[in-house]
């Protein structure tokens, strides 16, 4: 042993010169991040994520292997240090891909752990599925009949077929469990809050804060708390049953609603700042869009018209010949509702072209189906009243350049009016926040918060739609529960740290071939998607009852056979994502074409991808110098350099009663299929 005197992080201490700076730093509780550092090897020093810095010369060394010397100045923990590590990690990033969560993850607004809650229910326990959705999603039964799929439009079933049926099985698992499941609550601290709204944000406001154990009271300007669900959402896609029972869970946790308190009406923020300690605004999207013609006003509010038949309990007249004008879900569901109100000619004009219909395509083909009818590139300029009758003047239109929506913009055909005649027109352009006075806003209209912590002034919070324009049920259930996070950290002093989480993807299912895809498991089902199952034609144009029935349990299990479990099987312990996320490094920083490896899944447990590699050379001495069976090593040069087996061969069945390159690797290159 030598000791030396050495300088680490501005601080005297004597070191043993005969160890490395990482080892040093260790011992005087300074954690440094290394990928390629490994106690039961040799070193390698091939990662350069442990880099320090000689304050004296300037110069950068790996901690991993560098000794230090008598009189030296070491920098650990500075910003440009910790530059250089994000800079290191980017560049193993750029050559990394390994789906660090399944596409349908990433695609989910609530970042719901889809791939494990099918896979629960592929195995038949459907229960803990639900309380994986839970985890993120706190109206689950609503949810699951009303969600536009995002997940399923970036699952990658869609290479070779149809997407698997993600929202049944969350619909399925809280058909059957939510009632008599309970999420485990933590004693309430004291604490409380308003939550102003009881739609779809407020209520995950709400969920959230109590699973943190803050209590909550949620005002609503309406009758009966839901928001949207209850008063915008038909009976026929949302019963308000299945929504009650959702709502009696809320109660049971212990939340409370107040009901017919409108703010600004006969609810004030002076009130609220007076009696808790904290406020969420989540009050919705519920003023009109403009149809921008002459005589609107002689048309009906989409939204305005779908509240008036919720309080009627879902009943209503003929509205005779119906026209309703616009694209989006809330003209579909204006549509739909028109015939089973008893209209036999329901239209649907559009001044863009089907393609461009924002409203989802089962709720377009649902409509068609029931006898809608669709006039496309066709806009009102002007709407006037005669004989009883409504008259719209309609100008026909041609796509030009694409707008700021990225959507073609449609222009007029100069010439191309006309008259039509209808009982009824129904606006259903869309909506905007109608925000109290002393709220501030955007030049949107919409609540002006903190991106980041959704803070509004002193202890006032805002989310939902009312902060990002109109959207759908499960985009406001995932801004509740980033507020009621926010709000959490406010109550407790604590610096709100965003959530800041990296993805590495092998790419979208549109530039992927069936050999691109990873198969982890080799009984990956290529049957057909479980079809849904409606109820007949006639019985959904005459009634509000639900159009289709929740899928039984063994078709669902079935069906999650044909997951393909994209992600990452070393999600929760890589070392690659760990640092990247801790040092906020970006996997888009450094651009280029990825070298594609191809990846071995020929060994029954095991499967080696290549894709992942960092070229750390963990794996290929600890089959060396560890096991002493040298069955790996490092095949070519430069970027090409790829860690196989000898003449790419197979690795032998017995690796599966070793597996310490597995054990050992720091990012899941190697990994076992089945994980125990």
């Amino acid at each position: 042993m030598s000791n030396i005197k050495i300088k680490l992080d501005g601080k005297d201490i004597v070191a043993d010169s005969n160890k490395t700076i990482l080892q040093i730093a260790e011992e005087n509780g300074i954690q440094i991040p290394t990928l390629c550092h490994n106690q039961k090897v040799s070193r390698t020093t091939s990662c350069f994520v442990c880099v320090v810095k000689d304050a004296k010369t300037g110069r950068f060394l790996p901690s991993c292997s560098s000794c230090p010397v008598e009189g030296q100045e070491i920098e650990s923990s500075s910003e440009e240090v910790r530059d250089m590590r994000k800079t290191a990690l980017e560049l193993l990033l750029s050559e990394h891909a390994g789906d660090c969560e399944a596409p349908c993850t990433v695609a989910c607004p609530a970042h719901a752990n889809v791939e494990e809650y099918v896979r629960a229910g592929r195995q038949g326990d459907f229960l803990e599925s639900l309380k994986i959705i839970k985890e993120r999603i706190p109206l689950p039964m609503s949810i699951g009949r009303v969600c536009p799929r995002f997940c399923e439009k970036d699952c990658r079933k869609n290479v070779t077929g149809k997407p698997v049926a993600i929202n049944d099985f969350k619909r399925l698992a809280a058909d059957m469990y939510y009632e008599s499941y309970m999420e485990d609550l933590p004693p309430v601290t004291g604490k409380k809050v308003a939550v102003v709204g009881a739609g779809p944000a407020g209520l995950a406001t709400a969920y959230y804060l109590r699973r943190n154990g803050v209590e909550s009271v949620v005002y609503d300007k309406m009758p009966k708390p839901g928001g949207m669900l209850r008063y915008g959402i038909p009976e026929y896609r949302l019963p308000k049953s299945i929504l009650d029972t959702e709502l009696a869970h809320f109660t049971k946790m212990g939340i409370q609603f107040e009901c017919n308190r409108k703010l600004g009406d006969n609810l004030t923020m002076q009130e609220l700042k007076d009696n808790f300690d904290a406020i969420a605004v989540t009050i919705g999207c519920w003023k009109p869009g403009s149809m921008r013609c002459e005589g609107e006003e002689l048309a009906v509010q989409g939204i305005e018209w779908l509240e008036k038949i919720a309080l009627a309990d879902w009943s209503g007249e003929n509205p005779g010949k119906v026209i309703v004008v616009g694209g989006g879900n809330t003209a579909m569901d204006c549509l739909r509702t028109s015939v089973r109100l008893g209209s036999s000619d329901v239209n649907c004009f559009y001044r863009r072209t089907e393609a461009e219909m924002p409203a989802e395509e089962i709720e377009i083909m649902e409509a068609k189906e029931e006898d809608v009818k669709f006039s496309f590139l066709t806009a009102p300029v002007k709407l006037r009243e005669e004989d009883g009758k409504l008259i719209m003047t309609c100008i026909k239109m041609e796509l030009g350049e694409p707008d700021a929506s990225g959507r073609r913009r449609p222009i007029p055909v100069e010439g191309s009016e006309y008259d039509v005649e209808a009982d009824c027109v129904i606006a259903a352009i869309g909506q905007k926040t109608d925000a109290p006075e002393d709220i501030r806003t955007n030049k949107w209209g919409d609540i002006d918060v903190c991106e980041e912590t959704y803070h509004l002034e002193e202890n006032v919070f805002a989310a939902g739609d009312c902060v990002t324009g109109a959207a759908t049920v499960v985009e406001g259930v995932a801004g509740g529960r980033k507020i009621a996070l926010g709000i959490v950290d406010f109550l407790t002093g604590s610096k709100h740290k965003p959530e800041y989480q990296i993805n590495v993807s092998r790419g979208h299912w549109r530039s992927l071939a069936n050999e691109d895809l990873v198969y982890l498991r080799e009984d990956v089902s290529e049957e057909p998607r479980v079809d849904m199952e409606f109820i007949p034609l006639e019985e959904r144009k005459s009634t509000f009852k639900e159009v289709c029935e929740t899928l039984p349990k063994e078709k669902m299990m079935a069906e999650g056979e044909r997951c393909i479990e994209c992600s990452c099987t070393a999600k929760g312990d890589c070392k690659l994502k760990k640092f990247s996320e801790e040092y906020t490094a970006s996997p888009d920083t450094i651009k280029g074409e990825k070298i594609k490896s191809g990846y071995d899944n020929r060994h029954p447990a095991i499967i080696h991808d290549r894709n992942k590699c960092i070229k750390c050379g963990i794996c290929v001495k600890v089959c060396k110098e560890v096991v002493n069976a040298n069955l790996l090593s490092a095949k070519l040069r430069g970027f090409s350099t790829k860690v196989e087996t000898a003449f790419g061969q197979q690795l032998p069945i017995s690796c599966k009663d070793c597996g310490k390159c597995i054990s050992e690797c720091p990012v899941g290159a190697l990994d076992w299929k089945i994980k125990e």
